[in-house]
Parts: structure tokens; sequence; C-alpha cells
């Protein structure tokens, strides 16, 4: 039992800093790109909706350079998952998402193109430091797309959130900077003992890595996201919360992946192909359907709809949970 305390421990402690840490980062970026007169369009595509998917990067990025790649894919499509699911769901149940901004409608079928693309390239359950480098390619040009998106002119209501947002929570520049270095050393350090705590109970346990980074790791590293949707929900700021819903879940397909294995090419277990990739494609398919809308539906995720996501979630959950139970120790 004293052996389980310490790693157990490490984990708690390292997801509580990594939320923590992650908000202020957030939070103190956000405030600089206002400070410089950043578009706020800008501010909610790139900076917001990129800078929630801070933990996910820190944790895959070190799991990789400590040989444990399962928990950075798991952590990176876990949380993919856990942020439709779980995370917007439980949005929608509070405040129905009604979606009304252009650049978030041109978001949602590139994320589902951005995830075949992912599916494409781990078929053969392998990612080679190539493939890594392409992901991290297209991601190169998508932040130029957003850029170019946040800076053009005209209103949207993304861009109308952000500026309610960080008006209503301004942030001296001084602060600001001093935020952005803590934050990044907090990162790191939280981040080095999540995966310490992680590996260890993994290879103690007879788990995969592959296991603990969908569950453990990518639901504690998607609790930013839940945080930053619950509050924009509470403020009706609908669109802000699907913003950091598709910019985090794009950043973790091809940035944190694409890092990942960018280090060191990456090997995975066929129930990635079998089980976790088809979930998550699943879940982006059903996200972009109720997102853009048909047949004169408006674009929104409404409380039936959140409640069968949350369910879909648990559902997976399960599956999980009975995998791990079945395979022999």
């Amino acid at each position: 039992m004293e052996f389980w305390l310490l790693p157990l421990g490490a984990i708690v402690i390292g997801l509580a800093i990594l939320v923590w840490s992650a908000d202020r980062f957030v939070g103190a970026a956000a405030a600089l790109a206002r400070h410089y007169q950043l578009p706020p369009l800008l501010i909610g595509a790139v900076i917001i909706g990129f800078g929630t998917s801070a933990p996910e990067l820190a944790v895959s990025t070190l799991s990789a350079l400590e040989g444990a790649p399962g928990i950075a894919l798991g952590n990176a499509f876990g949380s993919n998952t856990a942020n439709i699911g779980l995370i917007l769901g439980l949005t929608a149940l509070l405040n129905p998402i009604t979606v009304q901004s252009q650049v978030l409608r041109q978001e949602l079928p590139i994320l589902l193109a951005v995830t075949a693309l992912a599916v494409g390239l781990l078929w053969d359950l392998q990612l080679a430091r190539s493939e890594a480098l392409l992901m991290l390619g297209v991601f190169g040009l998508l932040v130029v797309w957003s850029i170019r998106q946040g800076m053009r002119d005209g209103a949207d209501p993304l861009g109308a959130e952000t500026e309610a947002e960080l008006t209503a929570h301004p942030m001296p520049i001084g602060r600001a900077w001093a935020w952005v270095g803590a934050g990044l050393v907090l990162l790191i350090g939280s981040s080095r003992l999540l995966v310490w705590g992680a590996v260890t109970i993994a290879q103690a346990a007879g788990v995969s890595d592959l296991i603990i980074g969908l569950t453990i790791v990518a639901v504690g590293t998607s609790l930013p996201e839940l945080a930053s949707c619950i509050a924009a929900a509470r403020k009706n700021e609908h669109d802000l919360a699907l913003g950091n819903v598709l910019g985090s879940n794009l950043f973790n397909t091809l940035a944190v992946v694409g890092l990942a294995g960018s280090i060191a090419p990456i090997d995975t277990e066929a129930a990635l192909m079998q089980r976790d990739l088809p979930v998550m494609a699943a879940m982006t398919a059903v996200l972009l359907v109720l997102g853009l809308g048909w047949r004169g539906r408006p674009g929104r995720v409404n409380r039936l709809e959140g409640a069968a996501l949350v369910l879909a979630y648990v559902g997976y959950t399960l599956w999980l949970a009975r995998d791990t139970l079945a395979v022999p120790r």
C-alpha cells in the first residue's frame, strides 16, 4: 500500500499544479496579446483556443522524451474524446451551446479532416518521424490560416466574446510577463511529476501506458478546458466555449502528437486503431453535424444532445475499463 502512495500523490499534485499553472499561463498570454493590441478574434482563436492544450503539450513531450509513447498518444487522443464527450457534453447540459461564429463553422470540417489525417498516418500502428513532421507542417499552415482569419476585418461573435472576457479580467503587463514565465516553469515541473507517477503505476499494475494516458492523464490535462467551457457557458459566451474545444483538439492532434513523434518514432497498440481513434473520429463527426446544423436547424448542442455526448463518453470509459481488466497480469 505504501508503494502506491508516492506515485498516486505525484499524479494528484502534478495534475493540480498543471491545471492551476495552465490557467494562469493562458490568461497571462491573452492579456499580453491584448496589451500589444492584437485583435480579439485572433486571441480567441489562436492564443486561448490553442493555449488550453499547454498541459497536453508538456505531458506528451516529456512522455516521449522519457520513452513512454503510449502516454503521449493516449493523452492527446484521450483528451480530444474527453473534450467533446465529457466537457462539451457537461457544458451543454448546464447551458445549451449555440454556434454563431463563422470562424468556428470553418474549423469544424477542418478538425474532421485533421482527425482523418491522424487515422491515416497511424493506420500501420506506427508514427514515423517524417509523418510527425508532416503533422507539424499542417499545424503550421493551420496557424497561418487562423492568424489571417483573426486579423481580418469584420465582426465575429468569437471576437466579441473574447473582448468582453479580456475587459472583465485586466492584467498589468508586468504581471502578465511574470505569469507567462512562471506558468511555463510550473507546467514543465508538474508534467514531469505527473508522467513519473503515471508510468510508475502503469508498470506496477501491469497496465499499458496507453490506457493510463487515455484515462487519468487525458481527463486530468483536459480540466483547463472544462473550467474554461463552463465559465464561458455561464456567461452565454457560447462560441468561446466551443472555440476552446475546437482549438484544443486541433492542437492536440497536430502539434502535440506531431512533436512527440518528432522526438522519437512511435509504435502503438492495435487497440488504438480498433477502439480509441474510431471513437474519437465518431465524436468529431457528430460534433460537426451538431455544430453546422442541417435542413434549417441552426448549429447548436442542446441539453439532450449534451446528455448523449456524456453517456457516450461514459460508455467509452467502461469499454476501456473492461479491456484493462481483461488483460492478463
